[in-house]
C-alpha cells in the first residue's frame, strides 16, 4: 500500500500501473520456466547439451525480461512513442543487416548478433500506427502526413520480413495494422477494400511463393505432393495433445516430446497437453483470454486518444500471436514459427514480449485528465 499523498515515480507508478496486468505477465514467465523444465530437457539432450541448458538460459532471460517491461511501464505516452521509434528504426537497420550478413538458419535470414530484430519492430510498429492513425483522425496541418504515414508504415515493416522470408510475423503485423485501421474508426469502405488487399496479397504468396505453396498443399492434403515432410510437427503436436487425456501423463512423462524438434519453442502448448491434460490447456487458454479481456477494458476506459489505440493494438498483437501458436498446435493451421507468448523459449522473443508489454502497461495507467491536456503529454 503506498499513501496517497506520497509523491515520487515509483509511487506514482504503484497507484496507477494495473496491478492484475502485471501479476498475469509475471504469472506467464513462471509457467513458462515450468515449462522449459518439463519440455526442454529432452530438447537438449538430443543436441548432445546439458540436461538443463534451455532452462538455465531461459531463467537467465527472464530477469532483463522483466526488467525491461517494468522499466518500460514507467514510460509517459510522448515517451513510449520516442522508445518506439527508436526500436522501429535500430529493428529495422538489423534487419536489413541480417539479410545481407546473417547466417541462413531453415531457409531463412532472421539472425544478427545473436538476436531475431523482427520480433522487436512488432510492438514498435504497433505504437508507431497507433500514433499516425490517432493524429490522422486530428484536424490540422498534421492530418495529412500522418494518413500517409499511416498507411506507409506497413509496406516498410513488412517487406523486409518477406524478404528474410518470415510470413508468420507479416501476417501477424498486417492484422494488426488491419485492427488499428479498424479501430481508428475509418469508413467501412476501406476496411473491406483493405480485407480484399490482403486476400489478394496472400493468393499471390501461395501462387509465387514454392516454399509457401508446397507448405499449404501439404498441410491441406499431406499426400498431395508426396510426403508428411512439413506436417510432421503439426502432427506430432496433435498427437501429444491428444494422448494426454483430460488429466495428462504427469510432469516429466511425456513421450512425444522426445521426438518433436520444437518441444520447447513453437510446440510447448503441446507438451503441456501430454503432461498436464486437456483441463491445463483449456485454463491457459482462458488465463490468456483474460489477459486479452482486461488489457482491452482498459483500453476502452482510457480517455487519450493515442494511448487508448497503442494499448488495443498491443493487446491484439499478444492475443493473436497466441492464437496462431495455440492453432499450429491443435493443428488448426500451418506451422508459422509463432512463440507462445512469455512461455515459449527464446532470448528475443522474451525481451521483445516485455518491452511490449512494459508499452502496454504505460499506456494504460491511470492518469488525471489535466496531464493528458498538458501539452507536454501530447508532444512528440
Amino acid at each position: 500500500m503506498v499513501s496517497r499523498v506520497e509523491r515520487g515515480p515509483v509511487a506514482d507508478w504503484m497507484r496507477t500501473a494495473d496491478r492484475w496486468l502485471i501479476g498475469s505477465f509475471v504469472a506467464l514467465m513462471v509457467i513458462g520456466l515450468v515449462m522449459a523444465l518439463a519440455a526442454s530437457p529432452a530438447v537438449a539432450e538430443r543436441l548432445n547439451l546439458s540436461t538443463f541448458h534451455f532452462v538455465n538460459r531461459q531463467a537467465l532471460m527472464l530477469i532483463p525480461t522483466a526488467a525491461l517491461m517494468i522499466a518500460t511501464s514507467f514510460l509517459s505516452p510522448r515517451h513510449v512513442r520516442r522508445a518506439a521509434l527508436l526500436t522501429f528504426a535500430v529493428s529495422f537497420a538489423l534487419i536489413i543487416l541480417a539479410l545481407l550478413f546473417g547466417v541462413e538458419v531453415k531457409g531463412a535470414r532472421r539472425w544478427i548478433f545473436g538476436l531475431q530484430p523482427s520480433e522487436f519492430i512488432k510492438p514498435a510498429f504497433v505504437v508507431l500506427a497507433a500514433w499516425a492513425f490517432t493524429e490522422g483522425g486530428r484536424t490540422g496541418p498534421t492530418a495529412i502526413p500522418a494518413k500517409l504515414l499511416s498507411f506507409l508504415l506497413l509496406p516498410i515493416a513488412i517487406v523486409p520480413l518477406i524478404l528474410e522470408p518470415d510470413f508468420g510475423q507479416t501476417m501477424l503485423v498486417a492484422v494488426v495494422w488491419t485492427a488499428l485501421f479498424f479501430l481508428a474508426g475509418l469508413h467501412w469502405f476501406w476496411v473491406v477494400a483493405v480485407g480484399g488487399m490482403g486476400m489478394a496479397g496472400g493468393f499471390a504468396v501461395f501462387k509465387l511463393s514454392p516454399h509457401v505453396h508446397e507448405r499449404v498443399l501439404r498441410f491441406l492434403d499431406p499426400d498431395s505432393t508426396g510426403g508428411l515432410v512439413d506436417t510432421f510437427q503439426v502432427d506430432t503436436a496433435l498427437q501429444s495433445i491428444l494422448s494426454g487425456g483430460w488429466l495428462g501423463r504427469g510432469p516429466g512423462e511425456g513421450v512425444y516430446k522426445r521426438i518433436l524438434p520444437d518441444a520447447h519453442t513453437d510446440f510447448v502448448f503441446a507438451v503441456t497437453g501430454e503432461e498436464f491434460g486437456m483441463i491445463a490447456c483449456m485454463a491457459l487458454i482462458a488465463f490468456f483470454a483474460f489477459i486479452v479481456l482486461r488489457a482491452l477494458t482498459l483500453a476502452a476506459r482510457n480517455p487519450d486518444p493515442f494511448c487508448r489505440l497503442a494499448a488495443a493494438g498491443l493487446t491484439v498483437m499478444f492475443g493473436v500471436q497466441s492464437w496462431i501458436n495455440m492453432a499450429v498446435n491443435l493443428r488448426a493451421m500451418p506451422a508459422k514459427g509463432m512463440t507462445l507468448p512469455f512461455i515459449s523459449y527464446g532470448g528475443s522473443s522474451l525481451l521483445a514480449l516485455g518491452l511490449g508489454m512494459g508499452f502496454l502497461i504505460a499506456t494504460t495507467r491511470k492518469r488525471p485528465a489535466a496531464d493528458l491536456d498538458h501539452p507536454a503529454a501530447t508532444e512528440g
